[in-house]
This record gives C-alpha cells, sequence and structure tokens, in this order.
C-alpha cells in the first residue's frame, strides 16, 4: 500500500465526525420541531412533593428556593433534606416559610450514615416522608419559571411515561468560564443527549428535574439500592426505563447557578464527569473519539496540507458546528447570545478533548472532598469515611 493510499484512508477516517455532526443536527431539528408542535396539558395536575437534597449553602440559595413558592399548580409540598452542619441553610428555609406562609414547607434531617452518596441517602429519607406519589425532585441549585410544575409534570399523564426530565441553562453568565460551561452546553451535550434519544431513546434523567413516582422508584429498590452508586440522577432513568417505562425528555429548561468559582473547580468537576462516565459506559467514552470534528480536522491537514483539505475540513467543521449551536440554542432553547459566543466553540471542542484524554489516566474521582474509587459500578472511599452524626 503506498503512502497516498495511506493518507486517503486516513481522511476518510477523518471524515467520521461529521457523520455524528450531521446526525446530531438531524436529531436536534427532531427533537425542537416536534416539541414545538405539541402542547403540554395543563389540566393535568396530581399533588405533588417536590424533594430537594441539601447539602451546603449555595449561592442564590433564597432566590432558588423561592421559584419554587411562586408555582401556578393547585396542590404540592416542598421538602427539604438537610444534614449536621447545614444552620445557614436552615436560615434560609425558615425565611422562606416566613415569606411564603400559604406554601406547605417542611424540612427532614439526615444523620447518622457512612454512605458515600450523601445526596442519595436524603433522597431515601425525603421519599420515606413525602406525603403524595408523584415526586419531582430538583437540585438545590435550580430555579424554576411558574409554569414549571405543570409543565413537567403534565406527560404523566400517559400511563407508558415513568419518569420526566428537562434541559437546563445557566442563570447568568459574568465570567469567560460561566459563558464557556453554557456554549458547552448547547454545543457539545445536548447535542450526544439528543443523539443519543435519537438511537436508543431517553434512558437517563438530570439531577436538574427529575419527575416519578414512589411506585416506579419502588420499583428498583428506590434511593437506597443506589446510595453507592455515582451519577444517581442518571440511573434513576435508566432503572426506570428498565421497568418497560418511558423516561421522556422535555425542550423545557430550567436554570442553574453555576456551582464553581475557579478554573480548577471547573476543570475538576467536568473531569471528575467524564471519569464517572468512563466507568459506566466504557465503550461509549471510547468511541467518543469519533465525536472530536477539531482534532480530526487539524490531524487532516497536517497530514495532507493543501488549500482544499484546509477549506473541507476546517471550514466543514466550523460550519457544522456553528449550525449545530444555532439551531439548539437559538431555534430550539430560543437563548439570546448565542452569536456573542460562537468563537468559544472551538475553544470548548479543545477543552472538551483535553479532559477526555485526561480521563482515561483517572484512578479516583474527588466528590464533596472525599476521594473515591468506582469498582464494578460502586463508589468505594479512598479512606474509610466518618459517620454523619
Amino acid at each position: 500500500m503506498t503512502s497516498s493510499n495511506l493518507v486517503y484512508i486516513f481522511l476518510g477516517v477523518a471524515a467520521i465526525p461529521f457523520i455524528y455532526y450531521f446526525l446530531a443536527l438531524y436529531s436536534s431539528w427532531q427533537f425542537f420541531r416536534n416539541a414545538q408542535k405539541s402542547g403540554a396539558p395543563s389540566d393535568f395536575t396530581p399533588p405533588v412533593s417536590n424533594l430537594k437534597p441539601i447539602r451546603g449553602l449555595d449561592a442564590e440559595a433564597y432566590e432558588n428556593f423561592a421559584s419554587y413558592c411562586h408555582q401556578d399548580y393547585p396542590d404540592y409540598e416542598l421538602l427539604f433534606g438537610i444534614g449536621d452542619g447545614d444552620e445557614a441553610v436552615l436560615e434560609v428555609i425558615e425565611k422562606l416559610k416566613r415569606d411564603f406562609p400559604q406554601r406547605r414547607i417542611r424540612v427532614v434531617h439526615v444523620s447518622g450514615h457512612t454512605a458515600p452518596n450523601d445526596k442519595v441517602v436524603k433522597l431515601a429519607r425525603l421519599v420515606s416522608e413525602a406525603q403524595n406519589e408523584v415526586l419531582v425532585i430538583n437540585d438545590s441549585d435550580v430555579r424554576v419559571r411558574p409554569d414549571y410544575l405543570r409543565s413537567v409534570v403534565a406527560p404523566l399523564r400517559d400511563p407508558k411515561i415513568g419518569a420526566v426530565t428537562c434541559l437546563y441553562v445557566s442563570t447568568q453568565e459574568h465570567t469567560f468560564l460561566q459563558r464557556l460551561q453554557s456554549i458547552g452546553m448547547i454545543c457539545d451535550f445536548y447535542p450526544g443527549i439528543l443523539v443519543a434519544r435519537q438511537l436508543d431513546g431517553v434512558k437517563f434523567a438530570f439531577g436538574q428535574t427529575i419527575v416519578t413516582t414512589r411506585k416506579h422508584l419502588a420499583g428498583f429498590g428506590g434511593y437506597a439500592a443506589i446510595e453507592n452508586r455515582p451519577a444517581d440522577d442518571l440511573l434513576v432513568g435508566r432503572l426506570v426505563a428498565e421497568q418497560g417505562f418511558e423516561v421522556e425528555l422535555l425542550p423545557y429548561a430550567v436554570e442553574t447557578v453555576a456551582d464553581f468559582r475557579s478554573l480548577r473547580e471547573f476543570f475538576f468537576k467536568r473531569l471528575r464527569w467524564m471519569t464517572v462516565m468512563r466507568h459506566m459506559r466504557p465503550w461509549g467514552h471510547i468511541g467518543l473519539i469519533f465525536t472530536q470534528g477539531l482534532a480530526w480536522s487539524v490531524a487532516a491537514v497536517a497530514v495532507h496540507p493543501t488549500a482544499r483539505v484546509a477549506l473541507l475540513y476546517l471550514g466543514g467543521y466550523l460550519c457544522v458546528r456553528m449550525a449545530m449551536t444555532w439551531l439548539i440554542g437559538v431555534w430550539g432553547m430560543k437563548q439570546k447570545g448565542i452569536w456573542r459566543k460562537m468563537a468559544l466553540v472551538p475553544v470548548w471542542d479543545a477543552w472538551a478533548l483535553l479532559i477526555w484524554l485526561l480521563s482515561f489516566g483517572r484512578r479516583s474521582i474527588r466528590w464533596r472532598d472525599i476521594d473515591y474509587r468506582i469498582r464494578q459500578g460502586m463508589l468505594v472511599p479512598v479512606a474509610p469515611p466518618a459517620p454523619q452524626k
């Protein structure tokens, strides 16, 4: 085989990411087109228990919590699960009770456990304390609009739907890192999610919104069955789907407050997530090599440095990535200011490639200030944890 043949073979392999990009464009177009055709019914309003596991005081915690008190929904309760050392959060919740006396707000104290996943332990207790069958579960850094509960609960009217989850965006973008994360969600994370939905259905959920029932949770043993597992939100969607129910992904977007304050925190947050995904979906994680269009395009030009190759690969990469970002961010999610962040797409792709490569060398993750190894899908502390008092 001649060297020229090897070059053309390499150029063919380097074009594989474009297949993924066009599939992502089609999947995204299908998702948002169908969403725009259908309107969620607003008259299906069963009583709801809104569960919020809390650890520490998040930025803008009061504003986040208060958004759940403004819901246009007839019957719901708010349950906060807190542990020892969360006095500052308790003060915020007490203020919430004073400001919204018409809302049913309860605090559940959870302590005395050694399970690695403190959030899941709190959720197991919250589920047992909830008064209603329908459960809406959120991370503590989420902020919602008044139509939130009506929108996310509505799909449960269909008995085939076992769980509901939805998209999310940032509340604010004051720093370069916040803008970078926002564009990364739109140009990278959501395209991958929508391709997965198109090819294999929705078998996951996001911690920003999980809507399900006590019955469906009990179907896989409840949160107690996954208290030693990472990525509990993803697992809930998967385990509900394994019972034969559909998981509905809504185009509705909630807001989240950034939970990182420095490049270091941002870096390790992303690296932790990619390391967990490497353990949970090893072959899928390896397959991400064929979604790295920027790296393959640069390599193609390096192997065959001609104007035609540069135009086809680098020019094609930029055009397709811009189109994907516009389709999801502007047309689909109606986000403003996307055009001003388009130049960050290649920056994100280079950043994502670095994190992906580094994830293969990680033997542990750091979460909640504790180091863990992941063995057979379980979180194993590097050092035995002290029991929660």
